[in-house]
This record gives C-alpha cells, sequence and structure tokens, in this order.
C-alpha cells in the first residue's frame, strides 16, 4: 500500500489573504499541493503552476455527490 505524506504551513495570523497550503506526497514523491482560503479550493497537481480552483459551495456539492464512505464526527 502506498504510504501518503501531507504536510502543512499555517500561517501565523489571521488566515485573512493568505492560503494555507498542504503538500502531498506519496511514497515520497510529490503528489500536489491543496491550498485552502476564505473563498475557494486550489488544487495544484505535481509540476503544475496553474491550480484548480473551486469554491466551497462546489466543493461542498463535490463531496456530497464523490463521497465513497462517511465519517462521523465525535
Amino acid at each position: 500500500m502506498a504510504k501518503h505524506d501531507v504536510s502543512f504551513n499555517v500561517p501565523q495570523r489571521s488566515l485573512g489573504k493568505t492560503d494555507i497550503d498542504f503538500v502531498i506526497k506519496i511514497d515520497g514523491t510529490n503528489f500536489g499541493k491543496l491550498a485552502i482560503s476564505n473563498g475557494s479550493v486550489v488544487w495544484f497537481p505535481r509540476g503544475s503552476k496553474n491550480g484548480i480552483k473551486v469554491s466551497w459551495k462546489r466543493f461542498d456539492e463535490m463531496m456530497q455527490e464523490n463521497a465513497g464512505r462517511f465519517e462521523r464526527r465525535k
């Protein structure tokens, strides 16, 4: 099974206009970066400078349409 590593960089202030970036690696190889902002979610595939931007409303719709399983929060 592939080993997934996820790391992130959180700004030392309110989110404001600065994104929070999650760097995703599979078996030590860069898979992509997920940038979270107040207005949207942007996925940057490996080796790409152009991201795929999705609004929070559309992100919610995509997750509900495509979710394979559900988790209950405690």
